[in-house]
């Protein structure tokens, strides 16, 4: 057959050799795979692999689409808030204001400018990971000489082609799907596809039989790109590269999530705006026409009421605290903002899903108990444990200790277990289960004792036990098992010294002597920031592959409470609105598929919660595009990475690639700095602003002439949003950052109507001041004095808003905070503009030394109502400050 005959008709080649359970009707044998992929034992000939390269291409993911800026812009402009200000400024246009439509044109493109900026360099950063975790594999490659022998080549993972025979060892990555030929003692983490924290057994088997798990990642000779070696060592045929292989379809297949919470909030406070917005203009010429027979010369005056109630800063403020946050957090933390309206979300975020292992606890095991028969503790139970783990390692030649030997090991002397003379050792393997040492202790010539080691049901199968103890010995290790150990059963036998070769054969007749009882080794951050989180108001669910009892003694260990637990068999059984109820009751979900952790994160975003998700696998790619905010850190595989929004990469990973909370704890606490001032812009803004409209339709309907000239107005507005960009460099209070950072648009109408109200009195009140100065007796008659005193108390009473409502502090250095500064300027501006030079240009004048003392009475009893309404509201509605 020739070297390309399984291409001929364009397919891949391991459409020839399904894996089992993916749909084909029977797993096929080593020697089918082989022939389908016109392959060998010896590897393929470097001509082969090059046609197969040129035919098949790269083995590499489908790249991920760069997104060109153009693209990027026109998805700015579809904001809300920008659209809001686009239709302004048309209609400032339309109506030859051209001052107007200048300044909102401005203010879209910065903010666009500064989007596109932050997701460029996120762009960048992710770039630069994916040039980190570049890597090779070990090939068999002959040359085209026809009986030339294979040679071991190191080459790049994505030059591997289907046919290709590699070779795996222990710390090796799977680079492709693979189909075993030959395996010793070969073990595998396939965490990063399944969940399961626990390395799986893998072996050379030609036809699995049916105690096999017949899910395509269960079967035995299978190992899957994706997946890294912990144990052992294989031999393997690739059977399937790039775009096909299991990891890349279980990425492609994935649906990007619904809105995420600060996509949902933006629409609500942008419908507001929008409803004002249209509601306004028509209100002042009706308003107009019918009280002063006015026609369309107002229409610009009232173009001008539209935009002094809109909030032109709006996108700006927004979209600089979310870039600054993110800046301060890459260049702090090494997180990584991806998608710059993540960082709201983080701050919104109350419930964050995990897994546990790599996060909770780490990918090694401590010995915690000793037990022999009777459930006491025994120390001699873990010397023979130590005994069989050391020496299995030493004569069996194998290259590393598993995790459970490893920690085996590290629990006790190491002169104790070298002491013994070592004889021969039958290494673990998948069918057995279970590891013998044989050893000669000095002084007892003439004896040899083998030590077991191994699965429960294993060891006490090869016992010398009646079966009323050996069924009293599986209920104490399942009682145990339950409690979310990890148990190790040992014996030993005696026999008398031999030259020929031990044999499982020996392994009958055996002395039990009990267990050994290991758990995971918990994150030595874990408690301190899941704790953080509990302060930040963050709920922590526990979404694992692992056994429930596992999971819960983790977050026993950890201090976290545990108020429920569900296994995917129950969560199977419960309708979406059933686990709506469930999920928000339940810590830990247990033996969890892709699917199951996907399903349960969009139940908790349906039951009204803001949803993170953390995790490093392509497994976890579901849920982490299922929830408002997929985390990952560096070492996640490339899919995962690609579908998260946050990247963790900086100091806050251990060495060993755990997960550390840390660097969660300091992003949300981020996000709330962002959110917390974006809040606090908006209620000052709008609220600010609301109750300026309101006297101005006031003042329009009542007065003979406009109460402010369009310039006037536009002036007003200039200074005022150039003071709230002060919000994106203010610090909330630290009472802020202690619940999730959430913008509730029913919330935000209720207060801005509220305080806009009180607003509208305060400039009711100086309207009647003016109205006598400038009509009353002894009065000026001069348009001008009117339009200066309500402009110097419209920037008094702005300043005074954002001194009063804004949620900052005092800096870390004890002087003001950037918003109180910002205040100060803008109520300076607004008392000296008038008299300045300026001031004639722009219709005004200066003003009566009289008028200036009745309106600081008025903006006295202004602030009194406006702190006493703010202390109201934060004692119903526990406003932070």
């Amino acid at each position: 057959m020739p070297e390309h005959a399984v291409a001929a008709g364009g397919g891949h080649p391991a459409a020839a050799a399904p894996p089992a359970g993916s749909g084909g009707s029977a797993a096929p044998t080593a020697l089918q795979v082989l022939r389908a992929l016109d392959s060998g034992p010896r590897g393929l000939t470097e001509q082969a692999a090059e046609e197969r390269l040129a035919r098949w291409g790269e083995n590499v993911l489908p790249a991920q689409q760069v997104t060109p800026w153009p693209r990027r812009l026109l998805r700015g402009l579809r904001d809300p808030f920008t659209t809001v200000l686009l239709v302004l400024g048309l209609v400032s246009a339309a109506v030859a204001s051209w001052a107007t439509a200048a300044v909102i044109t401005f203010l879209v493109v910065v903010s666009c400018g500064l989007r596109i900026s932050g997701e460029l360099r996120a762009d960048r950063s992710m770039a630069h990971l994916r040039d980190l975790v570049a890597t090779t594999a070990s090939v068999l490659r002959r040359t085209d000489a026809r009986d030339a022998a294979p040679v071991a080549r190191e080459i790049p993972v994505d030059q591997l082609v289907p046919g290709d025979v590699i070779h795996l060892g222990p710390g090796d990555l799977v680079p492709a799907d693979v189909r075993l030929l030959r395996a010793s003692g070969l073990r595998v983490h396939q965490a990063a596809l399944t969940g399961e924290s626990q390395p799986v057994d893998k072996h050379a088997v030609d036809v699995p039989d049916a105690r096999y798990d017949q899910h395509v990642f269960g079967q035995p000779q299978l190992c899957f790109q994706g997946s890294s070696v912990a144990s052992g060592s294989g031999t393997a045929v690739v059977q399937a590269t790039g775009a096909r292989t299991e990891f890349a379809r279980t990425h492609t297949g994935v649906q990007r999530r619904g809105p995420s919470a600060f996509d949902r909030s933006v629409h609500g406070v942008s419908w507001i705006l929008v409803r004002f917005m249209l509601l306004t203009p028509p209100l002042v010429l009706m308003a107009n026409a019918a009280v002063n027979g006015r026609g369309l010369e107002t229409l610009p005056f009232a173009v001008a009421v539209a935009v002094a109630l809109t909030p032109e800063m709006l996108p700006v403020v927004v979209t600089t605290c979310l870039a600054r946050g993110a800046a301060l957090l890459a260049r702090g933390h090494g997180v990584i903002i991806k998608r710059l309206p993540a960082l709201h979300d983080l701050g919104a975020m109350d419930v964050l899903c995990l897994d546990k292992t790599g996060t909770l606890t780490e990918d090694r095991a401590i010995v915690h108990r000793a037990l022999d028969a009777d459930g006491q503790d025994d120390a001699e139970v873990l010397h023979w444990a130590a005994v069989n783990a050391w020496w299995t390692l030493q004569l069996a030649d194998l290259p590393a200790p598993d995790i459970l030997d490893e920690a085996l090991l590290d629990a006790v002397d190491e002169a104790e277990v070298m002491a013994y003379e070592p004889v021969a050792a039958l290494p673990f393997d998948p069918v057995r289960r279970l590891a013998t040492a044989v050893v000669r202790t000095p002084g007892r010539l003439g004896t040899h004792t083998l030590v077991v080691k191994g699965a429960v049901e294993a060891v006490l199968e090869r016992c010398a036990l009646t079966d009323q103890e050996r069924a009293r010995l599986h209920a104490l290790a399942d009682r145990r098992a339950g409690d979310g150990l990890r148990l190790l059963a040992v014996a030993t036998a005696d026999r008398a010294a031999r030259h020929r070769a031990y044999t499982p054969a020996d392994e009958r007749g055996l002395a039990f002597r009990g267990f050994v009882t290991l758990r995971d080794e918990v994150n030595d951050t874990a408690a301190a920031a899941l704790r953080d989180l509990a302060d930040h108001g963050v709920d922590v669910k526990i979404l694992t592959g692992d056994h429930p009892g596992t999971a819960t003694r983790a977050c026993h260990d950890l201090g976290l409470a545990v108020d429920g637990v569900l296994t995917a068999d129950r969560v199977d059984a419960l309708t979406d609105a059933e686990l709506v109820a469930a999920a928000r009751r339940t810590t830990v979900f247990a033996r969890c598929s892709p699917d199951h952790k996907a399903r349960i994160v969009t139940a908790l975003r349906a039951g009204g919660h803001t949803a993170g998700f953390l995790g490093d696998g392509a497994n976890d790619l579901p849920a982490l595009r299922a929830a408002d905010i997929g985390m990952c850190p560096r070492e996640a595989v490339a899919v995962a990475r690609d579908g998260a929004d946050v990247v963790l990469t900086g100091r806050e990973i251990h060495a060993d690639g755990g997960k550390d909370l840390t660097a969660i704890g300091h992003a949300v606490t981020a996000g709330r700095h962002a959110g917390g001032n974006i809040t606090a812009y908006l209620r000052v803004a709008l609220s600010s602003n609301l109750g300026n409209v309101i006297a101005m339709l006031a003042a329009g309907v009542l007065l003979p002439f406009l109460p402010m000239l369009p310039a006037q107005v536009l002036v007003q507005n200039l200074c005022f949003d150039a003071s709230q960009l002060a919000f994106a460099y203010d610090r909330p209070h630290p009472a802020a950052l202690r619940r999730p950072a959430v913008l509730r648009p029913r919330g935000l109408l209720r207060f801005i109507t509220g305080f806009g109200a009180l607003n509208a009195l305060a400039d009711l009140a100086t309207f009647a001041l003016l109205a006598l100065a400038v009509y009353g007796p002894g009065s000026t008659d001069d348009e001008a004095v009117f339009h200066s005193g309500w402009f110097t108390e419209n920037l008094l009473t702005q300043a005074l808003v954002m001194v009063l409502l804004h949620t900052g502090r005092r800096g870390a250095t004890g002087g003001p905070s950037a918003v109180g500064c910002a205040a100060a300027v803008l109520g300076a501006v607004g008392v000296l503009l008038p008299l300045s030079p300026l001031g004639p240009l722009l219709g005004m004048t200066a003003l009566p030394l009289t008028y200036y003392a009745e309106l600081a009475a008025v903006l006295t009893l202004y602030a009194v109502a406006l702190a006493a309404a703010m202390r109201r509201c934060e004692r119903r509605q526990r406003l932070p400050r």
